[in-house]
């Protein structure tokens, strides 16, 4: 069992998950965080510090999508280890519904 990011931390990315996660399996898009379900050791300490609700275990049955797109992209997109900044209005896209089909990208994350 992992545990799975999905669409409430497009636009919203606010990392506060990556600062407890044990093992680094978080990895940046341009717009959201996937989780690596083969890094993931499923300790969970990740999902409670998500303000947008994004994280959740990987047999819930609404994160069945959710699995493969955290798969594909963990492939491709860089590792994130630390914090960063949030997007500025991330506040205001929390709670937002169907935010794949509108805002998803797949363009990996710009770490400076």
């Amino acid at each position: 069992m992992a545990y799975v990011v999905n669409e409430a931390c497009i636009k919203c990315k606010y990392m506060d998950c990556v600062e407890v996660c044990p093992v680094d399996c978080f990895y940046e898009g341009e717009n959201m965080l996937v989780i690596h379900p083969d890094e993931c050791i499923d300790c969970g300490v990740c999902e409670p510090e998500c303000p947008a609700e994004a994280i959740h275990p990987d047999t819930d049955e609404a994160s069945e999508k959710w699995i493969e797109v955290n798969r594909q992209y963990s492939e491709s997109w860089p590792n994130i280890t630390r914090k960063g900044e949030s997007p500025a209005d991330a506040d205001e896209w929390k709670g937002k519904a169907n935010k794949f089909e509108q805002y998803f990208s797949a363009n990996p994350g710009k770490r400076s």
